[in-house]
């Protein structure tokens, strides 16, 4: 009898931990889940107000559910759907080309970086950190830029800028620096060169490091307007970010016509805006989903480790 009752107390213990376990979970899940709608509401709180009356949106606010029904922001700016898409292409690849050099350049950099025995690894060191410190400022990036490497009005000044990133080299130094000394060493007795260990042991080790650097670089080119508003005038290399700026500032003067008495009609700045935010956020959130699972990750493990 005693161990009967022993057994059922065990049996009770054991409903009562599952329970405690599945509440755990279910208020886990649930935290999450609130968490999750309140950074998606302000989302669909955009896209609602792109398709939204400009009257409606100024007189009843903002809603989650359009009261007016409108598409004159998006007919505002796909006015020229050429450039529209031009902007698309030239945003798309220097987001990705650009990607692919500059985590190429910055895992090189923080490989050399990292190794004990590179001979110049102090001075370039240095080199890099004093960048971080201390710039010279806009007019002599200007200058650079224009007069000694004469890249105004081509695709490659808008990627040159983000070729180095003397924050994301650190973390992969740090990642590299953290690889177990095993491994390279043992591929050194098999007679690899130091490329060799980079390609074959290296890169494929930081994959979590290397997605996040990736992720965070493509989020700089794709959000990078001010690259274009220094160097280029050529329309057909407009990018995206920068062409929505001309946008939204033609379509604020054109209020402004309107306000002082030149009749120009209903100019749907607001929705305009929410628009805006629409087309130029959409490929960047999928980029991030694509990404984040590699992105705590990579960063804890390449900043801290």
């Amino acid at each position: 009898m005693a161990t009967q009752a022993q057994k059922l107390r065990q049996q009770k213990q054991m409903d009562t931990d599952r329970l405690m376990n599945w509440l755990g979970r279910f208020s886990i899940h649930i935290v999450v889940l609130i968490l999750g709608l309140c950074c998606l509401l302000p989302l669909l709180l955009i896209l609602s107000s792109s398709f939204t009356d400009e009257t409606a949106l100024t007189r009843e606010g903002y809603s989650l559910i359009p009261s007016h029904f409108s598409t004159a922001a998006y007919e505002l700016i796909f006015r020229n759907p050429q450039a529209i898409l031009r902007a698309y292409g030239v945003t798309i690849f220097t987001t990705l080309v650009g990607t692919i050099i500059a985590v190429l350049l910055m895992s090189m950099l923080g490989y050399a970086l990292s190794r004990p025995t590179f001979v110049l690894r102090k001075p370039l060191s240095l080199f890099v950190f004093f960048t971080m410190l201390f710039n010279g400022g806009l007019v002599p990036y200007y200058i650079l830029m224009t007069q000694y490497l004469r890249v105004q009005d081509t695709i490659l000044a808008l990627m040159l800028p983000y070729f180095v990133v003397v924050y994301y080299v650190l973390i992969l130094r740090t990642y590299f620096a953290a690889l177990p000394s095993e491994l390279i060493d043992a591929a050194r007795v098999d007679g690899a060169g130091e490329f060799r260990i980079f390609v074959s042991i290296a890169l494929p080790l930081a994959k979590p490091a290397l997605a996040t650097i990736a992720l965070f670089t493509a989020l700089n080119y794709w959000n990078d307007w001010t690259t274009a508003l220094y160097f280029i005038r050529d329309p057909q290399l407009y990018p995206l970010q920068y062409l929505l700026y001309i946008i939204q500032s033609n379509a604020q003067a054109m209020q402004l016509q309107s306000a002082v008495g030149v009749n120009m009609g209903e100019v749907p700045t607001q929705t305009a805006r929410m628009a805006m935010a629409v087309l130029a956020t959409g490929p960047a959130a999928l980029f991030f989903l694509f990404f984040q699972r590699y992105l705590v990750r990579g960063v804890t493990l390449g900043a801290f480790k």
